[in-house]
């Protein structure tokens, strides 16, 4: 085959994948938007019509040409529209996510407001509560990293807590901000269906609510103590209060991807020099403790793995621990055994 020629099906054979790609992810983003049903199924039909006669077009030398500019304007509607999706924080909110969190930063003296402590009757039954606290940066001690797991070792939800010397905690977890009446679906996550989230929480309720709520499916919840200067964990908890405070006057989308609640940690701790390199371990973020762990970043008390993991399960502890108000120090104090 001449060279010219070979060029020319490579080039084809790349279109064709573009345009089929482009199909996909503007039928799905149309089904995926909160228009009405039978306008959100006819848009997404005649958008999903339009790109096969393009790529069918591509077997016609005469039809070609003018069949490729003629897509450009549904692919144009498209994407006007796509821009036209903007992050709002005025919206009728579930509850758990309703108030935002914001920081008064004073040198180094932190006040952080609105941190959710939910009383929990069940999964979806809870009085609201939140309250304000002052967060003395030259106390901060350490940063602990949860892992809760529900569907298999490959996925967890990954979060990180503070600890400060005065022995208070402070958890932070990055989540969906979902409408009243709205799930979660990891597919719409991708195409702007939800607003980005730092649910900053007083341990015994983000933590409290995995072990000791969640059961359908149940969770199980591991806590590992990273292994990171002491400053390295004040500037993350820094970034962590700015980015807070950005997104109370600058919302923006998650992204199943690019912002969820691992990628979001990884992002933040680029703030420190040493932070630890990407790797596909992020995305499946039920190997983010192992990937810390081979990384050197977490304490191990000279354990392997999967002993370090046995020992940093939370729930026996967290249900024992129930309403106490020392809830934080007694999960971090091994069970007498029985």
């Amino acid at each position: 085959m001449p060279v010219k020629r070979l060029t020319a099906v490579v080039a084809l054979c790349l279109l064709g994948l573009v345009i089929t790609g482009v199909a996909c992810w503007g039928t799905l983003a149309i089904l995926l938007t909160g228009v009405q049903d039978a306008l959100r199924l006819a848009l997404a039909g005649a958008f999903a019509l339009c790109s096969l006669l393009a790529l069918l077009s591509l077997f016609s030398r005469r039809w070609r040409r003018l069949a490729l500019l003629a897509y450009l304007l549904p692919l144009g509607g498209l994407l006007l529209w796509w821009q036209t999706l903007e992050p709002s924080n005025e919206r009728d909110w579930q509850a758990d996510v309703a108030v935002l969190p914001y920081a008064t930063i004073t040198g180094e003296r932190v006040r952080v407001h609105n941190i959710r402590n939910f009383s929990y009757r069940s999964e979806y039954d809870y009085q609201p509560a939140y309250y304000d606290q002052d967060f003395d940066l030259g106390q901060l001690q350490g940063v602990d990293l949860i892992a809760s797991y529900w569907m298999g070792p490959a996925i967890a939800y990954v979060f990180l807590s503070f600890a400060f010397a005065d022995g208070k905690h402070l958890a932070i977890s990055i989540e969906t901000r979902k409408e009243k009446h709205e799930g979660y679906s990891t597919l719409k996550g991708f195409f702007r269906q939800y607003e980005l989230f730092y649910v900053v929480a007083d341990e015994r309720d983000v933590l409290k609510l995995r072990t000791n709520y969640r059961q359908d499916p149940p969770e199980q919840t591991y806590l590992y103590r990273l292994k990171a200067p002491v400053g390295s964990g004040r500037q993350l908890f820094l970034e962590y209060m700015q980015r807070i405070n950005a997104l109370k006057q600058h919302p923006e989308f998650y992204n199943s991807l690019t912002t969820n609640c691992t990628t979001g940690i990884w992002m933040s701790s680029r703030v420190n020099p040493q932070h630890v390199p990407f790797s596909w371990k992020i995305l499946a973020s039920g190997y983010v403790p192992e990937y810390l762990y081979e990384q050197g970043r977490l304490h191990t008390d000279g354990l392997p793995f999967v002993e370090l993991q046995r020992k940093a399960l939370l729930n026996p502890r967290a249900q024992a621990a129930g309403e106490a108000d020392d809830f934080s120090r007694l999960i971090r104090t091994p069970l007498a055994a029985p």
